[in-house]
């Protein structure tokens, strides 16, 4: 038996107050507890939001105590690192932990499950053999070259080579579990899990009384991230594995990477794009700054995570209608994540700038200077909302190719900014860049759906809701 908000409150509440709750209780209804298709993906993304931003809390808590413990030039180093490293482990998934969330919904619906399973075995054998090459890379790099490092780097970033395949493993099973709507089981190991395992061990080392250093850190981040991964593995893969395990695979494997490649450039470029600024800061200016401007970011990061959130939740849905070649239903959809980006992005940015720089007091001395470089940032990231998430949708409707062309020319214009504005403006020069490239990203974006798809992906304040739309 389904669930009723408005039905509880009859059998709980006085009639008078009942029939008062009535429209709201409604809302709720349609909104959350619904079997639609769209309901579903709503009720996904508000799950993916409620869980980073839970993250954001809990990343935002623990960097607090992580440095004060470290102190900001310490804190500075592991950062930097481990920024690297999320951002190459990312990237050693070549696209695969992103295409399956559009090939698994496909294969279903298709009935095709010898190729479910083909591209199960694929996407993690691929990803484990390539992110374990570029570690041993890293490393070999790092050994070569490190004349060219500031010594007190060296041996944070080879630990953090340590750290990469599980990384690479670990975002590869948690696009497992997106393409099935698993929103618990693929956001809470990345985003509860490893923060809270990564702040326990290094308060642990703390009371162990090891060095206070971001060698520390990042040796505390490898264990974490260790369990995490096995967590994920021994939770998500067998589920997974139950529905294809009585047929052989098929394997299309060049179908397979002519899709994943241009969508590994998308999320490549975009996983840099979103911190370029961080690791050019660390490029041009001393740890402490990097310190500084990274807990800035950290703090409008819990306005990013609107976008992030309605992103997990539509991907799998827009692949499923444009799968079934349902044009009017993924527009509708489509113009409804817009509404369910945009307007909680400026409610949290609200919030954000309301109580930035006593939160970014906590971190320690001198880090509230970061504050007023918020009022420039929230700028970028309002642009990316005002166009929701317009990334995935041509993703996941055949436009990677286009798409990745984007987010490279945002990349470049966010790196040349960078390289021209921060050594003469410093941490501002960073931000002005990636507000310009972010701005740069959503117009792009907004032009290239409309005429790919004809979907206005784009908010307005004038646009009456479609029939049936539902609006957060």
């Amino acid at each position: 038996m389904r669930f009723s908000a408005v039905a509880t409150a009859d059998r709980l509440l006085p009639e008078s107050l009942a029939m008062r709750l009535k429209p709201f209780l409604d809302r709720i209804d349609t909104t959350i507890f619904s079997p639609e298709d769209r309901t579903n993906a709503g009720r996904t993304s508000l799950t993916a939001f409620i869980i980073r931003v839970s993250s954001a809390l809990i990343a935002l808590f623990s960097q607090v105590l992580m440095a004060r413990w470290m102190g900001g030039f310490e804190y500075g180093i592991f950062v930097l690192v481990w920024t690297t490293m999320l951002i190459a482990g990312n990237l050693s998934c070549l696209g695969f932990h992103t295409s399956i969330v559009r090939f698994i919904p496909q294969y279903r619906v298709q009935g095709a499950l010898a190729e479910l399973r083909g591209i199960l075995q694929t996407s993690h054998a691929l990803v484990l053999g390539l992110s374990l090459l570029i570690a041993a890379a890293g490393i070999a790099g790092i050994w070569l070259f490190h004349d060219h490092f500031e010594s007190y780097y060296i041996i944070p970033f080879y630990l953090g080579m340590i750290c990469l395949p599980m990384i690479a493993i670990s975002d590869t099973i948690e696009g497992t579990a997106r393409a099935n709507s698993w929103a618990i089981l693929a956001l809470a190991p990345i985003y509860i899990l490893r923060p809270v395992l990564i702040l326990a061990l290094m308060a642990l080392a703390m009371f162990l009384d090891y060095p206070h250093t971001g060698q520390t850190a990042m040796v505390c981040a490898i264990l974490a991230t260790l369990i995490t991964t096995v967590w994920q593995a021994l939770s998500i893969l067998p589920r997974v594995a139950n529905e294809v395990r009585q047929v052989q695979p098929k394997w299309r494997l060049r179908e397979w990477i002519l899709v994943s490649f241009p969508i590994f450039l998308i999320e490549g470029f975009v996983f840099i794009l979103t911190n370029a600024d961080v690791l050019m800061v660390g490029w041009f200016m001393e740890p402490h700054d990097v310190a500084i401007y990274f807990a800035t970011v950290k703090i409008l990061a819990l306005v990013h995570f609107v976008y992030f959130s309605v992103k997990a939740g539509a991907a799998q849905r827009y692949a499923e209608y444009f799968e079934h070649d349902d044009q009017q239903r993924l527009g509708d959809f489509a113009r409804a994540t817009v509404s369910w980006t945009f307007w909680p992005s400026v409610a949290m940015a609200i919030c954000v700038l309301i109580i930035g720089k006593p939160m970014l007091m906590l971190f320690g001395p001198d880090f509230d200077g970061g504050y007023p470089l918020l009022f420039v940032l929230v700028l970028g990231v309002l642009a990316r909302a005002s166009v929701g998430p317009a990334e995935s949708l041509l993703t996941m409707t055949g436009g990677q190719n286009v798409c990745a062309a984007i987010y490279a020319g945002a990349l470049l214009l966010n790196v040349g900014l960078n390289i021209i504005l921060i050594p003469s403006l410093g941490l501002w020069g960073a931000a002005v860049g990636m507000v310009a490239a972010m701005v740069f990203e959503a117009l792009l974006l907004a032009l290239i759906v409309w005429k790919k798809l004809g979907i206005a992906m784009v908010i307005s304040l004038k646009r009456r809701p479609a029939a049936g739309e539902v609006q957060w």
